[in-house]
């Protein structure tokens, strides 16, 4: 099913939303996008310092945070987020961006608390399939150990999820039709 056909039923427009990128470009490329989909980004937030005393006194829907920044990353922005049990913005939305998505940065996001981590550039495509997933998302939120955020089992995994094992079967598959051929 193509998940740009979903969105129609997803009204975004009211959604309060943070995004957080050390880089003003990223930050720039990244609010435009979620304006370009009728969501205006509430706190545009450069330093993971501002954004912890936004989220102690004001309620979000929505969080996009960089992986990788200065003096505090996103990895602890979200711990900390889960961990503070701050109702309701510990159980709001995370989507974390990174430029490099290492297997173990995936593990590090899904194990901090993150619901969903996307390789930048990011199309807008890709963006918006992303937080409409999240948003429809219905995973328990659990608390195990120091662990307290979504469940890190998927059910149902997002829509077009690709994994480079994949792709990698599929050259394999195409290399040996070739040499039959």
């Amino acid at each position: 099913m193509d998940g740009l056909r979903d969105t129609a039923v997803v009204n975004l427009s009211s959604a309060a939303t943070m995004v957080v990128d050390d880089s003003n470009f990223s930050l720039q490329l990244t609010t435009a996008c979620l304006l370009g989909f009728g969501i205006r980004t509430r706190h545009a937030i450069t330093r993971p310092t501002d954004a912890v005393e936004i989220l102690n006194e004001t309620p979000i829907d929505l969080l996009v945070v960089d992986c990788d920044m200065p003096d505090m990353d996103g990895y602890e922005l979200v711990r900390w987020l889960r961990r503070t049990k701050n109702q309701p913005n510990a159980f709001v939305p995370v989507i974390m961006t990174a430029a490099h998505v290492r297997r173990s940065r995936v593990l590090d996001a899904r194990d901090c608390g993150a619901n969903f981590i996307i390789t930048k550039p990011f199309s807008a495509k890709n963006l918006l399939e992303r937080i409409v997933w999240v948003a429809r998302d219905e995973r328990p939120f659990l608390e195990v150990g120091d662990y307290f955020g979504p469940d890190r089992r998927f059910r149902d995994e997002p829509p077009d999820v690709e994994r480079r094992s994949d792709r990698l079967r599929l050259a394999q598959l195409e290399a040996e039709r070739a040499e039959k051929a």
